[in-house]
């Protein structure tokens, strides 16, 4: 069994809302990741999606998002991003999904996962800017890190961790740190997927190991609309 990553899948399956307007990459983007999909992940595996996953507006929307997530093979955990204005409560989201017989589907919000011998943990995060309202908002999201990570712990026990997050925890050239290294490290996580960033912005992605931890942005246009797979073979790479 696998685990796989891919964020800001933008679906609108509801609506008028072509992304292709952001770049001819993005034509037909869900029939693409669809298609690379079914050729990768097996109904075992899990697969994480963190953030931006529809562009709905609400819960009442998200059916045929939803519904397109749920025919694909695999495990599906989501994580909150900046346009899911649809998220609500987990116990609202949970209770649509059951509502609507979605069966493969989870959430990542001030909890975590387990799959086999790992856990699964992460937050939204922000903007790294310095202003008040980013110190603000940074606080808060580094306190639902830190939620979940306990979570993890006292219901599963010291197992390895990867962490996700919507926002990139640190810039390419580090000069801009979010304190969600730091909380990382206490935690002895060495895995962070992230997303957020688009098109020209992908320069300002970091990716590597930084402090210990190995850092991977898996936006789904950056991926070419494709899976990435979390590979715990080379241990050095993650410095597990």
């Amino acid at each position: 069994m696998s685990i796989y990553a891919i964020g800001d899948l933008h679906l609108s399956l509801n609506q008028e809302k072509p992304m292709d307007i952001f770049g001819d990459n993005w034509f037909c983007h869900e029939q693409i990741i669809k298609e690379n999909w079914l050729k990768t992940v097996k109904e075992k595996d899990l697969v994480l999606i963190p953030g931006d996953f529809s562009w709905a507006m609400n819960i009442k929307e998200m059916y045929d998002d939803f519904n397109y997530l749920n025919t694909l093979p695999g495990k599906k955990l989501l994580l909150k991003g900046n346009h899911d204005y649809w998220w609500t409560t987990l116990a609202s989201m949970r209770n649509f999904l059951a509502a609507n017989n979605f069966k493969n589907i989870d959430f990542i919000y001030n909890n975590s996962y387990e799959y086999e011998d790992k856990i699964i943990v992460g937050t939204r995060g922000w903007s790294l800017n310095d202003t008040e309202n980013s110190e603000k908002m940074n606080h808060r999201e580094e306190e639902r890190l830190k939620l979940s990570i306990q979570n993890g712990i006292n219901n599963y026990g010291e197992k390895e961790i990867i962490c996700l997050m919507h926002y990139p925890p640190l810039n390419k050239e580090l000069t801009k740190v979010g304190e969600y290294v730091n909380i990382m490290k206490m935690y002895n996580i060495h895995t962070c997927l992230y997303g957020h960033l688009h098109g020209r912005s992908h320069k300002d992605a970091f990716e590597g190991i930084y402090e210990g931890i190995n850092f991977k942005l898996v936006s789904s246009d950056y991926l070419k609309f494709e899976l990435y797979k979390i590979d715990y073979s080379n241990k050095r790479q993650y410095n597990i």
